[in-house]
């Protein structure tokens, strides 16, 4: 195995031990954000629940000072009546001081809705403190999920990857690109060849076609030489 191809084989190993140790990860981060939703739940719920005692203490509190008011203006309307000789003063002494006694009831009412709605807000804010520290750490465990679960993609492409690598045999790809040169080299030695056994089987007519084809300057110049001996020779025949 070449070098190369050992380090493809460690890389190779490497990203299957990050992938098999992310797979946990993963899942316990999933696992962990189903639970912390759950507790999102409970708790947003007991947070509705509070918030409606708080809402109901607030009015109890509201409707005993109503009523303590009320029986103070009962107690004032039945003093003036009897000031005015229209009721039994001492009957509406008797209905006055039960009148008082109702507003003193409803007053020590309105105080103990007031502290009971008091201590109900602080149990609002301490709900309220933990579903903001939930919500918190939902959307950090999401954002860190999404981040596993990219590790976990770019482990599993780099597997694939080293992968096909290693499996890519350099010297057997060397080998036949050697065999490919030999083989090109070869053609083009059969081709000279050829070339030469075909200029050696040519006739003394083809060569001087040939020649004569290749420079048709100069058998322009052996035509005119030709007709100007014949020419002659036609002249000298005459002479005679």
């Amino acid at each position: 195995m070449g070098v190369f191809s050992r380090l493809f084989k460690i890389g190779q190993s490497e990203a299957h031990n990050i992938v098999d140790k992310l797979e946990d990860p993963i899942k316990l981060t999933e696992q962990g954000i189903r639970d912390l939703k759950k507790d999102l739940d409970s708790s947003l719920k007991a947070l509705a629940e509070v918030k409606a005692m708080y809402i109901k203490a607030k009015k109890e509190a509201a409707d005993a000072r109503n009523r303590a008011k009320s029986y103070e203006s009962k107690a004032v309307l039945l003093v003036t009546k009897a000031e005015k000789g229209q009721i039994d003063a001492a009957e509406a002494d008797r209905l006055a001081t039960e009148a008082l006694s109702k507003k003193q009831e409803a007053e020590d009412q309105a105080k103990s809705a007031e502290n009971n709605a008091n201590q109900i807000e602080g149990n609002i804010q301490q709900l309220e403190q933990n579903v903001k520290k939930l919500r918190s750490k939902i959307s950090h465990y999401e954002n860190e999920l999404k981040t596993l679960k990219a590790r976990a993609k770019v482990s599993q492409a780099t597997v694939k990857l080293n992968k096909q690598m290693a499996q890519i045999d350099s010297s057997g790809t060397i080998s036949m690109l050697e065999k490919m040169k030999e083989k090109v080299n070869e053609n083009e030695a059969l081709a000279e060849a050829y070339a030469d056994v075909a200029n050696e089987n040519k006739s003394l007519d083809e060569e001087i076609d040939e020649a004569i084809g290749s420079s048709s300057a100069e058998a322009s110049d052996a035509l005119a030489a030709l007709k100007a001996k014949l020419k002659a020779k036609d002249q000298g025949n005459e002479g005679e």
